[in-house]
């Protein structure tokens, strides 16, 4: 098992990582960071996707669905942006961040890395 600091530092070897957060989506704030810099304030990105993440399970409620949501993927012209909702003990309301230059990421081999990354983080 690995605590949050050896996890994003194994999210951050990902072919074409930009940055990682691992972000308590109920308060919105980022429990861990690698990366970023000026490509990427991962502290904002951190709260501003709190509300993606938000809106989507608000808007699973609404529509009775009975399922979880494993990833959400946003992509721009030169990134991707993969927000992975963990799930487990002492995991609920927590999501790890995964910012990806598309240049040079494998976004197949990203998500499963990820999910790598989550089985082994231990908060």
């Amino acid at each position: 098992m690995a605590n949050t600091e050896t996890s994003l530092k194994e999210a951050a070897q990902i072919e074409g990582t930009i940055g990682a957060a691992l972000v308590d989506y109920t308060s919105g704030m980022a429990l861990g960071l690698i990366g970023g810099g000026k490509e990427l304030d991962l502290n904002v990105a951190a709260a501003a996707n709190t509300d993606v993440v938000r809106a989507k399970v608000r808007a699973m409620e609404l529509l009775g669905l009975k399922d979880e949501i494993e990833d959400i993927l946003i992509t721009l012209g030169g990134q991707y942006h993969l927000i992975r909702l963990l799930k487990g003990r002492g995991k609920d309301g927590l999501f790890l961040y995964l910012a990806l230059d598309k240049s040079r990421a494998n976004l197949a081999m990203a998500r499963h890395q990820l999910k790598s990354v989550e089985a082994a983080l231990e908060v």
